[in-house]
């Protein structure tokens, strides 16, 4: 199992300089460029049964218990260590980002974005694999803030290099806005790390603040926070989202919503609520207040984009859905409560599989239409899918019915429970203040609604009309990158007690200072 955790946080990184190699004969197939995204659909693949094999032996009778751990000293000076483990909290989020990692490389592999070498592409996605694996399994303050950052610079150039118009403005503004809040992160970490006088993240969980004063966890949240608010991304620090979602190639918007957002909220739940809790207990009503914003604001936007004559743009609107989405990740860690941060972890995942699949989803209409323009979609030439192409507009109306928190499905219990925790948050937090934020989070779910609804009012439905070319179905390569994502979205509403088994404890044993 040590092994296992190790093979899958560094593979990717060898599999990455491996692209960057001639292939060997046998290996080339018709073309360079096709025996280079094979071998990334390959190592990927590695990944993704290696995850698979960690989750199948992982000891689910105590998901709360740190396993698969390797602890080597790497820095003795400042007491850094090569600290890896996983439990119930971390190994959803591992075995998600290998997933969708996979899927896209395997959908790259037949619909490669337009840009330079394939070699670099495949190897830029194998770097951020490498890192958001490692932020969900390092165990040490620097090692996680080092696993934060590489995946920045593989993001910046898969939008810059192979992303659509406007694609340097959208890159330049994530890297500078994700940099800026990383340096702040860095010195709330560095504080935590010199005031306790270790970085080990086991040993300050198991501390839970009691070795730093209520002035230094105040500071430490703020610093930390913001930096973790920008990746997450919470309004109003969310500006580079909508942007580098647009113009990024479809593969880099189903990485970026599916697996790096949640970097964010990972450590507000693995960093902030076990090792500073008083201090997140004078940033909650803080935090709530902004996520409900952020529910409300990314419901609006996206309505004004839904709106006919608004020249809404696909992509950009469901980028904001995520602002509103993540707001209720953000709201459940905010309740301190095991019931709000079981929603807001069971949250993360469900927007994982539901936004992903819409990206991909919306990736194919702008491919088959030459448009994401939604006034474009539903105008006298519109999409029509049901009559076009019945199979992609069902997935699209079930993908959009997924989002808005259809019960059944995996998008309704983590809004649930995010809602429960806040209608009893945790002791000293202001009942009212939360019976306040619980309202408008509700009140959220009818305006994600009202926007789903209307977008697929607008491209899926309307009369099949002469076409100059036909419009081409779900095809092969697509069914089979996209049938995992809409098979576990229905899993996990039907059956959430496979997530929660393996989250409650761990969520309990970290609220209770490392005690189960």
């Amino acid at each position: 199992m040590q092994f296992l955790l190790a093979f899958i946080v560094v593979g990717p990184l060898i599999g990455a300089v491996a692209a960057l190699l001639p292939a060997p004969p046998g290996l080339r197939g018709k073309n360079p460029d096709q025996a280079v995204l094979r071998h990334g659909v390959t190592v990927t693949g590695a990944i993704l049964v290696a995850a698979i094999v960690l989750a199948l032996g992982f000891d689910h009778d105590h998901p709360s218990k740190m396993q698969a751990t390797t602890d080597i000293s790497w820095i003795p000076a400042l007491d850094v260590r090569i600290h890896l483990g996983i439990d119930g909290i971390s190994l959803p989020l591992l075995v998600l980002t290998a997933l969708l990692t996979f899927l896209c490389a395997l959908y790259s592999y037949f619909k490669m974005p337009d840009g330079p070498s394939p070699k670099a592409f495949v190897a830029l996605v194998l770097v951020l694999e490498s890192g958001t694996l490692a932020t969900f399994a390092v165990l040490d303050l620097l090692l996680f803030f080092l696993a934060f950052e590489m995946v920045l610079i593989p993001m910046y150039f898969l939008i810059a290099r192979w992303g659509g118009a406007q694609r340097q403005a959208a890159a330049w503004k994530f890297i500078l806005y994700t940099l800026l809040g990383s340096v702040i992160m860095l010195l709330g970490l560095l504080l935590i790390g010199l005031k306790s006088g270790t970085f080990d993240m086991v040993a300050l969980a198991t501390d839970n603040g009691r070795g730093l004063t209520s002035s230094v966890q105040v500071i430490a949240v703020l610093a930390i926070g913001i930096g973790l608010a920008v990746k997450t991304p919470m309004w109003p620090l969310h500006s580079w989202l909508p942007e580098a979602h647009t113009a990024a190639p479809t593969v880099g918007s189903v990485l970026l919503a599916g697996v790096l957002l949640k970097m964010g909220t990972y450590g507000f739940v693995r960093i902030l609520l076990p090792i500073t809790p008083d201090g997140m207990h004078t940033f909650a009503p803080y935090l709530a207040a902004f996520a409900v914003v952020g529910i409300v604001y990314g419901s609006l936007a996206c309505l004004a984009l839904a709106r006919p004559g608004s020249k809404g743009d696909l992509k950009r609107l469901i980028a904001y859905s995520s602002v509103g989405h993540m707001g209720f990740v953000l709201l459940g860690i905010a309740t301190m409560t095991p019931t709000g941060v079981n929603g807001a972890l069971f949250a993360n995942i469900a927007h994982g599989l539901i936004t992903g699949l819409l990206f991909f989803l919306v990736g194919a209409v702008k491919d088959r239409y030459g448009t994401a323009d939604l006034d474009t979609l539903s105008g006298a030439t519109g999409a029509a899918l049901y009559g076009r192409a019945p199979r992609l507009g069902g997935l699209l109306a079930f993908a959009a019915v997924a989002s808005l928190g259809l019960p059944g499905l995996a998008g309704f219990w983590g809004e649930m429970l995010t809602l429960f925790g806040a209608f009893d948050p945790a002791p000293g937090l202001s009942r009212p203040a939360f019976l306040t934020f619980m309202s408008i989070g509700a009140f959220g779910t009818l305006l994600t609604a009202a926007y789903m609804l209307i977008v697929v009012r607008r491209v899926c439905m309307g009369e099949k009309r002469e076409e100059p070319h036909r419009i081409a179905d779900i095809q092969t390569y697509e069914f089979a990158a996209w049938t995992p994502l809409a098979a576990l979205t229905v899993l996990a509403g039907l059956w959430p007690a496979v997530l929660l088994g393996l989250t409650d404890p761990a969520v309990q044993k970290l609220l209770a200072g490392g005690k189960s």
